[in-house]
């Protein structure tokens, strides 16, 4: 008796478990899904945050391919243009939107003179809006670079 006493209670418990999980669930996805901001900042030349350098981005082999591993050649210029030349430079990233990092860990490989450092490892796992960050290390100061990328 006292266990069918009990099952509209516990009927409203589970309910009302699956009405939070499923507004939660609707809660996050409108928020992976949402389109990037539409002033969204995508060149691939600025100045770095508080001005040292001029950092310039491309990728290596055009288009960057959703899955695939790519490199990228990321100019490094001092504030008057000229090469800066063996700067440490590090790597992040990831999707603001989705709040997770890249699934990778790329690094600069390869510093080809002229302030020219090859940067690989960078792989996309889906469309949407990433961001390549860029932490410089060198004789003008530390400072960061943050490009925009959407595929």
């Amino acid at each position: 008796m006292t266990a069918s006493r009990n099952f509209p209670r516990t009927l409203v418990a589970i309910s009302g478990l699956v009405v939070i999980t499923l507004v939660a669930f609707a809660a996050m996805n409108m928020h992976m899904t949402s389109s990037p901001p539409p002033d969204l900042d995508l060149s691939r030349a600025k100045p770095s945050e508080q001005g040292r350098y001029h950092v310039a981005i491309e990728p290596e082999q055009g288009i960057p391919q959703i899955g695939a591993l790519h490199s990228w050649m990321l100019t490094l210029m001092t504030a008057t243009g000229q090469p800066v030349e063996d700067a440490k430079i590090t790597v992040d990233g990831g999707m603001p939107e989705h709040a997770h990092g890249l699934p990778t860990s790329p690094a600069v490989s390869t510093h080809l003179g002229a302030g020219k450092y090859r940067v690989e490892g960078v792989k996309f796992t889906m469309s949407g809006w990433w961001e390549l960050r860029f932490a410089i290390t060198a004789p003008a100061g530390n400072d960061n670079a943050v490009f925009n990328v959407t595929l």
